[in-house]
């Protein structure tokens, strides 16, 4: 069993309404149409709920608690009723806790519902996004404020498209392996302590945390600005976790994998990542064994396996008890150079 030091960050329980406005205004253009006295609501799931079915009398399975979301059909069945039917079909939400409503496409909203929404104390806000594109931008940014965190200490590195975090004891070398690749054009991502995000299923998004950003320690040298010092194009603010290297001193009794048949992984939150331990002798270049592990996993990602084929072709010899020229390899002729 793989024992990696990993810590689990508490989740939010939730957020305010206020946080959802403050970070969300100008990315998805939302404008408030109400006043800030519900600002103080909390959100509490990720979400979000059209409340047509509620609007029209059916309250047994209205998901209240979620963020609700008033698009064009909406819109058109309370334009259809009379102003006294409109208002009783809008008190009929707002009499539960909901947290706040966002009108879509630009729709103009009823004078009913400001009434309402100030006499509740339901934050009202307006957006010209279509309904779709605003429940998949806001459910995303939800999920990343309620998603599962862990932290992992480490180098977390961009090699040619992967995501490789290193790991092992400290002093091993880890960030000085980071600060190779950086120097050889690839892109660190964070140095010390990653904050590893579940988005979705199978994905683990890294990152580092506000205080660290780029900065890294070398022992014998101090703190450096990866990003002053080598450009922007040195460093990436997220990846995606693909491989996971744990760096450790050579030791004579432990057995290395020798063919690459036989994966190894490492189960991070429910997600399996790739996991590779690599040995360190005096003289082994592990940057460039680095780039290696990336560039063969990124061929066994289009479906070539290099252990596989080399199995094969071994395999196949065999079978056929072929002669083999014990040469081994087939000259050119007339090349002697």
């Amino acid at each position: 069993m793989i024992n990696i030091d990993q810590k689990a960050i508490s989740r939010k329980e939730y957020i305010t309404v206020e946080f959802l406005y403050q970070n969300c205004k100008d990315i998805f253009k939302l404008s408030l149409l109400s006043d800030e006295s519900g600002f103080n609501r909390k959100i509490y799931e990720q979400n979000l709920h059209r409340p047509g079915l509620a609007l029209a009398g059916f309250v047994d399975l209205f998901s209240y608690s979620r963020v609700q979301v008033i698009g064009n059909t909406e819109v058109r069945y309370l334009a259809q009723l009379s102003p006294e039917k409109r208002r009783e079909a809008i008190e009929r939400i707002f009499k539960f806790s909901i947290p706040c409503i966002i009108l879509t496409d630009s729709n103009k909203p009823f004078p009913e519902l400001l009434e309402l929404s100030k006499k509740y104390n339901i934050p009202l806000f307006g957006t010209p996004i279509s309904t779709t594109k605003l429940i998949f931008f806001v459910s995303d940014f939800l999920d990343d404020q309620f998603a599962e965190r862990i932290s992992i200490h480490g180098s977390f590195v961009d090699v040619y498209g992967v995501g490789i975090l290193f790991i092992g004891k400290s002093g091993i070398g880890k960030s000085e392996v980071a600060l190779d690749l950086v120097e050889r054009g690839h892109r660190l991502v964070a140095d010390d302590l990653i904050i590893l995000t579940k988005k979705g299923e199978g994905i683990l998004m890294g990152s580092g945390t506000n205080l660290a950003k780029h900065f890294m320690e070398i022992r014998g040298l101090g703190i450096i600005d990866v990003e002053r010092m080598f450009g922007i194009r040195a460093i990436r603010y997220q990846k995606r976790l693909e491989i996971i290297v744990e760096l450790e001193l050579w030791d004579d009794k432990t057995e290395y994998t020798r063919t690459g048949l036989d994966e190894t992984t490492v189960n991070i939150s429910g997600v399996d990542i790739l996991y590779v331990k690599l040995p360190i002798l005096p003289g082994k270049n592990i940057t460039v064994i680095s780039e290696v592990i990336s560039l063969n996993y990124l061929l066994k990602h289009y479906g070539y396996s290099a252990a596989e084929v080399f199995q094969e072709k071994l395999t196949n010899i065999i079978k056929n008890k072929k002669n083999t020229d014990l040469r081994g390899v087939d000259y050119f002729e007339h090349d002697f150079e």
